[in-house]
């Protein structure tokens, strides 16, 4: 069935599981629970289920576990290896296209954003070799641009996965924009953004935890950006410390 959404905002479920108080309480606790068996070498699968189970998650507060709880060890390695915005001046920047203006697309929707253990900003939005565009495109795009410019960054490639429909389209709109503002971007077509973002010893943007294990350093540019830009934005903050059990 073709995909006819002009939003990427929430799903109807998330007020109430991301929400109210009883359903944001268990979600921390639960949090705390799979960190602590993450930290002691459980299957991932299997802490999740069994947390998911205790607590009697839905499907999507367990996605949302799954993609923002690490390991404690996991978490720190990470955190060591970001950077602030003042360190981009000068250097390279390689963005996780679709994975950043994804994220602040919803943020601009008013969908919900989750805050992980390793501090990266990630949303809940899936996109299985299909992306669209939306209302919010154009903003998040600018948006990305106007907090970029002060920074003096040298250079920012924005890598996209060739084989994502549109994804031809959002390389020209980036194209476009970056030579309407003489901005210093290069949208490039790759047929895997993440083998190049694992490889590479710039700075790169992404809340990917394979790339961000293998980074030798990140900056969560669509954390920034939707900090600056929709400060109202809701976000979820699911960085609590694992359960003590002694």
């Amino acid at each position: 069935m073709p995909d006819h959404r002009r939003h990427r905002g929430p799903h109807p479920e998330d007020t109430i599981l991301f929400r109210q108080t009883d359903h944001l309480r268990k979600l921390s606790l639960a949090a705390g629970d799979l960190a602590w068996l993450l930290g002691r070498h459980y299957a991932p699968e299997s802490a999740l289920t069994l947390v998911g189970n205790r607590y009697q998650l839905h499907q999507r507060q367990r996605r949302a576990l799954s993609l923002v709880v690490a390991a404690p060890a996991v978490a720190r390695a990470r955190q060591q290896r970001r950077v602030t915005p003042s360190t981009l001046a000068g250097k390279q920047l390689q963005v996780d296209a679709l994975n950043q203006i994804i994220t602040i697309e919803v943020a601009l929707a008013g969908g919900v954003i989750l805050c992980g253990h390793d501090g990266a900003w990630r949303d809940l939005a899936s996109v299985h070799r299909t992306y669209r565009m939306v209302l919010e495109t154009p903003r998040a795009l600018e948006a990305i641009g106007r907090f970029l410019a002060p920074l003096q960054v040298q250079h920012v490639r924005f890598l996209i996965d060739a084989a994502v429909s549109n994804s031809g389209r959002l390389a020209s709109q980036l194209r476009a924009l970056a030579a309407a503002n003489r901005w210093p971007w290069q949208a490039t077509l790759v047929p895997s953004a993440d083998p190049v973002l694992r490889g590479t010893t710039d700075i790169v943007a992404t809340s990917d935890r394979a790339i961000l294990d293998q980074a030798a350093c990140w900056f969560d540019l669509a954390a920034m950006v939707v900090q600056h830009t929709a400060a109202t934005a809701w976000c979820v903050d699911l960085d609590v410390p694992p359960a003590i059990v002694g």
